[in-house]
């Protein structure tokens, strides 16, 4: 199991400033510096250009004053009028531009002729009553833009070459790992590679519990660190290790410490970075990644989620199997153990899904060692607590062997969230320490969901509910092989109505005798309906649905019915070839279906009887529950007794709502909002 390290930043306070804190400079503010002070310098140098005027001005007023020089025709569409020196400080109202006027040389004024026939004609008709020395000729220039023009057969292109770029960066980013970001680095492998330059800080310090699989991964760094201890009996490094366990238990965080551990490259990746759109990209990325680990031996490659291109070849719910897919582990199939041999590369793998796996990949000589990372048991929880609990500011109260006890069935991932919980509790209360309670209120936080007291719920539901949560509570506490009940509540919790909390025992195998009592416990809830209110609810939809699981379970996987005999319809190893039918006949199906319901309804009986014969203390109990909305188990040993036949359990140190046992994480029975 394992453990997150915490960092814990410390903020800057007040005005000071982080030691070596120099702002970076983007690159582009110069280049935009050096043009804006280029604009600048040809604005206010140059000065501004001509000032847009019209035909009838320049008629009516420049040609009558006689101040215009001379008229520049320009590519037979503009033409520019050039003021006279006497005459330019009377237009200086309207040469303004913003802050710069034109220059004095001009030109100073600029409109769009039309015609260069009629504007002739207006002009000559225009200065008919003029003087010959006041008349102005015309002069024609023909001026080439060559910047516009190379720009107009250059811009289309770049905006192209350019989207082009764009698009291929992009994939390349997103398809091809490393090098130059391009389209012909698709097919290259995106592992990340830790070595001397780039190390994890991970160890095996930081993994708590897994005893047993840290000592088959440790072998594995003993070997790449010395190998001659091994190899002089003629003993060979395995090929590969797979870690097989349920989500949560730490089986990357160990890969991870195996990477800070060894001395040598370690690649990794996730088993999705294979999958790709393009055809034959995942076959090609596989044989990179073991090409670059082959330069870098001995080495490392971890694969996290091996089930994305690992899974069994042809066993595809879908109609068409994915041919890339196959065709990407075909590929790693043969990179590890095919006619070309690797030398001093070992390949670590996790995944959930082992069952899933196709045979080719699990045999000896690919992945030698299965080793299994399970759920904690007591002592490894007490652990992991022990590492969590670091950095955070505890009471003296809180001891890791409690909480250990609390959290039966919890995965690291669980018991990490515990803590984090337990610390965002207390904060909201405005605490300075995390105390018990707030561990205990983040168990109730993490199973049964945030609490509802405002729910709006009628006086003869909540009465219904209380009857229903004392109706299991009365069966468990009586029955020898049901869970001990720890806590029950009727206030509500997420889509919960009431919940009720139970420690199990910590066991490797269970007895027909101990799921019947926990048939018939799960059962009470309804009976307890029935005999008091003479009707039943949707309420116990959770409650029928873990029992009809649970019966089927017996009937056709366990082999506890004596007419279905002892046979088991179930394939553990997920390599069935039953993909679309029963593994048995229709007379069988309805035999299964028969056991179950008669397993259930004699449960249901039983669960009847005990509430009829116990039916004084089953109401005192509701009634109870009813005023307090809360009850624990001390509640239970007042008004039943002491349970005779187990070990006794842990109580309160007070009398205090404040329940010392908490349930394990498995054992939650939730009454589920009416439908």
């Amino acid at each position: 199991m394992a453990d997150k390290k915490i960092n814990k930043a410390k903020p800057n306070l007040g005005n000071t400033k982080p030691m070596n804190n120099v702002p970076k400079i983007n690159p582009y503010w110069i280049y935009g510096v050096i043009i804006i002070a280029f604009l600048a310098i040809q604005w206010f140098t140059l000065g501004a250009g001509p000032v847009e005027t019209n035909w009838m001005e320049v008629k009516n007023t420049m040609l009558q004053s006689n101040d215009i020089k001379k008229i520049i025709v320009i590519n037979r569409e503009e033409a520019q009028i050039y003021l006279k020196d006497t005459s330019y400080d009377k237009y200086t109202e309207k040469l303004k531009n913003g802050f710069t006027a034109p220059a004095k040389i001009g030109p100073h004024f600029f409109f769009t002729i039309g015609s260069v026939e009629t504007f002739e004609a207006s002009l000559q008709e225009a200065q008919e009553s003029l003087s010959p020395d006041n008349k102005i000729s015309v002069e024609y220039k023909t001026v080439h833009n060559y910047l516009g023009e190379l720009l107009n057969w250059i811009l289309p292109f770049a905006i192209i070459i350019l989207i082009w770029w764009f698009i291929f960066k992009r994939m390349s980013k997103g398809a091809g790992g490393g090098g130059a970001g391009n389209i012909f680095n698709v097919g290259k492998s995106q592992a990340k590679v830790f070595d001397k330059d780039s190390r994890v800080s991970t160890n095996f310090k930081d993994v708590a519990g897994l005893a047993e699989a840290k000592q088959e991964v440790e072998e594995i760094v003993d070997f790449l660190k010395s190998p001659e201890k091994f190899t002089k009996l003629g003993g060979k490094i395995p090929k590969g290790a797979l870690l097989v366990g349920p989500p949560g238990t730490g089986k990357t965080l160990l890969a991870k410490a195996v990477a800070g551990e060894a001395n040598v490259p370690f690649f990794s990746m996730s088993g999705s970075d294979f999958v790709e759109m393009f055809v034959g990209v995942g076959a090609s990325r596989v044989r990179d990644l073991f090409k670059q680990a082959k330069e870098k031996a001995p080495c490392i490659v971890f694969i996290d989620e091996i089930d994305a291109i690992g899974r069994a070849r042809g066993k595809n719910p879908n109609m068409g199997s994915n041919d890339e897919r196959e065709n990407t582990l075909n590929q790693l199939l043969t990179e590890m153990d095919g006619f070309d041999t690797n030398s001093g590369v070992i390949i670590l793998a996790a995944t959930n899904r082992a069952d899933i796996l196709d045979r080719a990949l699990m045999r000896a000589g690919r992945f030698d060692r299965q080793i299994h990372v399970e759920l904690p048991d007591l002592n490894e929880r007490q652990e992991i607590f022990n590492v969590h609990l670091k950095p955070i500011k505890l009471s003296p109260e809180v001891q890791a062997s409690f909480l250990a006890r609390q959290t039966p069935g919890f995965s690291g991932a669980d018991i990490a969230n515990v803590c984090n919980e337990s610390a965002l509790i207390a904060a909201r209360k405005n605490k300075d320490i995390v105390e018990k309670q707030d561990f205990l209120d983040a168990v109730d936080r993490i199973i049964g969901g945030l609490e509802k007291k405002n729910k709006i719920i009628s006086v003869d539901e909540k009465r219904r509910i209380a009857y229903h949560e004392a109706g299991h509570a009365t069966i468990s506490w009586l029955l020898e092989h049901a869970h001990p009940l720890v806590k029950v509540t009727i206030v509500p919790r997420g889509k919960a109505l009431g919940a009720a909390w139970y420690l199990p025992e910590e066991r490797s195998i269970t007895t027909k005798e101990q799921l019947l009592d926990e048939m018939c416990s799960a059962l009470g809830g309804r009976a307890a309906e029935q005999i008091s209110f003479r009707s039943i609810s949707s309420g116990a939809q959770n409650d029928l649905e873990k029992v009809t699981k649970q019966a089927y379970a017996m009937v056709s996987i366990f082999g506890m019915s004596d007419k279905v005999g002892n046979v088991s319809y179930y394939d553990s190893t997920g390599q069935n070839e039953f993909g679309f039918s029963k593994p048995y006949s229709e007379k069988t199906a309805e035999l299964i279906d028969a056991e179950s319901k008669q397993l259930i309804e004699t449960q249901y009986v039983r669960a009847l009887e005990v509430l009829n014969n116990h039916k004084e203390g089953h109401q005192k109990l509701a009634e109870l529950l009813l005023d307090k909305e809360v009850i624990f188990s001390e509640d239970l040993e007042h008004i039943f007794g002491h349970r005779t036949w187990e070990k006794p359990l842990m109580v309160s140190e007070s009398k205090k709502e404040t329940p010392i046992e908490l349930p394990g994480k498995p054992e939650v029975n939730v009454e589920s909002v009416p439908y």
